[in-house]
């Protein structure tokens, strides 16, 4: 089982229009609404690709009840989620059907209390020996401690269970500081992280930092990895044009499933580009094309470079 941890959960929702105009009054063509936040968009893409998955982190009121009707119905994914008073928060996706580009709007998340929190430790202390590995991402709601993922590594990290960490600012500074055993930042991330824009510099600099394995998101250049082992770069034969929502997300599932099951470094990497690159042609934010990723597995190109990590 793989267990996957969203503090920040939400329900996504994506709207299509003609033209975004901005000002301007819309007729949406077309409305899609589905459980989000990063770890249940990894969790989705993982039951597809037939892992056993059980995703937690917090849900209340409405919305929180829509996302777990949501998951509820997504085969292979087990809710794990602790209820909580405040209403969990929506997203917003609107795509510009003309241009293909995407506008996203993010609402903060319920204020946490510390007796909720603190109901999430056991809940997450319960299913972590049981896991095979760990996914902790995306944003912290208001109330979770800026410390939290920290405290959650060092969790995974004492019951033995792989964890990877995908958050960004202070959480990310001070998970990094607990030793996850990988860190999928991207650039803009990880040069807040290192002060470094240039990504061979910044992977060196975010190992140092306490990180294992750092592999850097460069968008549609593809993937930087870095670890003991060596540095690799895969990228996609082309760019591709879509909704980005969630790309990042199906980029840490192909990671997290190579990892459990065992696959080289250029294996893993290939699958997450070619998972992110399907994502981006779905029509649904966080879902991917399967076709397209089944022809694109073939065509990553993965290369190692020479100098050691």
């Amino acid at each position: 089982m793989i267990l996957t941890v969203t503090l920040n959960t939400a329900l996504d929702i994506t709207y299509r229009v003609r033209a975004l105009r901005p000002r301007g009054s819309h007729r949406v063509t077309e409305v899609a609404e589905r459980p989000g936040g990063k770890g249940l968009n990894v969790a989705r893409v993982l039951a597809a690709l037939g892992h056993e998955v059980t995703a937690t982190g917090f849900a209340g009121g409405a919305t929180g009840r829509s996302v777990r009707g949501g998951l509820g119905h997504t085969p292979g994914v087990v809710d794990a989620l602790v209820p909580v008073e405040g209403a969990t928060r929506r997203t917003i996706a609107v795509v510009d059907r003309t241009t293909g580009d995407t506008t996203q709007f993010n609402e903060p998340g319920p204020v946490i209390t510390p007796a909720e929190w603190a109901a999430f430790l056991k809940t997450y202390g319960d299913l972590v020996p049981s896991a095979t590995a760990v996914a902790l991402c995306g944003s912290l709601p208001p109330g979770v401690p800026v410390g939290a993922y920290a405290q959650l590594v060092r969790t995974a990290r004492a019951a033995g269970v792989p964890v990877l960490l995908d958050t960004s600012g202070e959480p990310l500074r001070r998970g990094v500081a607990a030793r996850p055993d990988m860190v999928k930042p991207n650039a803009e991330e990880l040069a807040e992280l290192t002060g470094s824009h240039e990504p061979s510099q910044a992977t060196r600099d975010a190992r140092r930092r306490g990180a294992h394995t750092v592999v850097a998101s460069l968008g549609a250049e593809g993937l930087f990895a870095v670890n003991a082992e060596g540095r690799w770069r895969a990228a996609p034969p082309r760019r591709f044009q879509g909704n980005p929502t969630g790309a990042g997300d199906s980029a840490v599932a192909g990671l997290l499933s190579g990892l459990v099951e065992r696959l080289s470094w250029p294996a893993r990497l290939a699958r997450a580009v070619a998972l992110s690159a399907a994502t981006v042609l779905a029509p649904t934010a966080g879902e991917f094309d399967r076709r397209a990723y089944e022809e694109l597995l073939e065509q990553i190109a993965v290369t190692r470079e020479a100098t050691a990590a």
